[in-house]
């Protein structure tokens, strides 16, 4: 490194950074489109030969150490759209069977998220086009920052499912989506972890009234344990027994990756520019 840099070693400098900011710019920024593009498409898959309607993919959760819950859920973009979930009672070994009712489907607000930060980050980028020219690094980290946002924000809506308290679960519309209803001792939850598609079955006992077990409320989370405690309608319950089974959905797996080498293409090009701007301190970027 040189204390002082040669006027014509600026020069070229000077040049090099230009024609990053008109050319290379855009390149990666129509790479990026590119990726964005097939990222947004696996959240709208259509049905081969009938293009106007969403892709129905089934999955099948259960688990090879326990075969205590059975679930098969049929997923269309964002909607669960039928769930058939089978229980085997812990205490009897009869096996109770759930599906949704046939006007029911109940929206997977993660994905219907990400998918919706996916397209903000594309409009964004669909603002600068070829012609648009860039005349500081410093409107080029501003656009990547934006972008990298709705990226992250996309990503974390599939890697943290919401935390919920018990008496919230016990009370949310997907308990009502069931035929038979749900008995007041069974409760369930579906979300999206990464690129799997979860379902988790609480199976409850009432406390008697007398009881002299140290009641104490349990705060949200995104799964209880046995032993959880809460309170609803005057009545006091206890998570006795939790079934968590999964299955990974293909789609969801492609666009972590896709999010990935989204933020990578921002953060190198934020890079190239901060090489440049160490050449000028004093030159505004």
């Amino acid at each position: 490194y040189y204390l002082f840099y040669p006027r014509q070693h600026h020069c070229q400098t000077e040049e090099e950074f230009n024609w990053l900011l008109k050319e290379e710019v855009h390149a990666v920024l129509k790479q990026l489109q590119d990726v964005l593009k097939e990222a947004s498409r696996r959240f709208t898959m259509p049905t081969p030969g009938l293009e106007s309607q969403l892709k129905q993919e089934n999955f099948i959760l259960g688990s090879s150490t326990m075969d205590q819950v059975k679930g098969v859920l049929t997923l269309q973009g964002e909607a669960l759209t039928q769930a058939d979930i089978n229980l085997k009672v812990t205490k009897s070994s009869q096996v109770l069977h759930f599906q949704f009712r046939e006007d029911k489907q109940w929206k997977l607000q993660q994905i219907q998220d990400a998918r919706n930060h996916v397209n903000q980050a594309l409009q964004l980028l669909n603002s600068r086009d070829e012609s648009y020219h860039f005349k500081t690094g410093a409107e080029v980290n501003k656009l990547m920052d934006a972008v990298m946002l709705q990226l992250t924000r996309a990503r974390n809506r599939l890697t943290t499912p919401a935390s919920m308290t018990l008496p919230e679960l016990a009370t949310s519309g997907l308990m009502k989506m069931f035929t038979p209803p749900m008995p007041g001792d069974v409760m369930v939850n579906f979300y999206i972890n990464l690129s799997k598609l979860c379902l988790t079955v609480y199976q409850l006992h009432v406390l008697p009234p007398n009881t002299t077990k140290n009641f104490k409320p349990t705060g949200s989370s995104v799964l209880h344990n046995p032993g959880a405690m809460f309170e609803l309608n005057n009545n006091r319950f206890e998570v006795s027994h939790v079934h968590k089974v999964e299955c990974v959905v293909p789609w969801l797996s492609d666009t972590l990756v896709f999010f990935t080498i989204s933020l990578q293409l921002c953060q190198q090009l934020k890079d190239k520019i901060s090489v440049f701007s160490s050449f000028w301190k004093y030159r505004p970027f």
